[in-house]
């Protein structure tokens, strides 16, 4: 978990909770080409939210809550916006995920890293 897209160094939670930094809450991923492709994975993450809902993901609301994909490089870029491309023709609500090469990614605080396991709630379907 952490925080990207955003325009300061190092942010904490809270300032990024205040909408002024410009960061997303997101998880970087790391994962193995020879077993899983980036087609997969972008499948995967279109099916497990709501990429129309603007500014929120369920009860989370706020610009950090936003749907976005940030990506590895121009290829990684192109590819997901052909994927949102794709779905689009099969949404009736616009898609909203915004799709942007990933400048940096910032690890959020110890406290924030399985925050519904350490608070005994589940709320996230990943």
């Amino acid at each position: 978990m952490g925080y990207c897209g955003g325009n300061t160094t190092n942010p904490t939670y809270t300032e990024v909770c205040t909408g002024r930094t410009g960061h997303a809450e997101g998880v970087e991923v790391e994962y193995d080409p020879e077993v899983i492709t980036y087609d997969q994975l972008l499948n995967v993450f279109w099916k497990i939210h709501d990429p129309t809902q603007g500014r929120r993901q369920g009860w989370n609301i706020g610009d950090q809550y936003r749907s976005a994909i940030f990506c590895a490089d121009e290829a990684d870029l192109h590819q997901a916006q052909v994927s949102r491309t794709a779905l689009q023709s099969e949404k009736k609500r616009s898609i909203t995920t915004q799709i942007e090469l990933l400048t940096k990614f910032w690890r959020a605080e110890e406290y924030h890293q399985q925050y519904y396991a350490k608070k005994g709630v589940g709320a996230c379907r990943i």
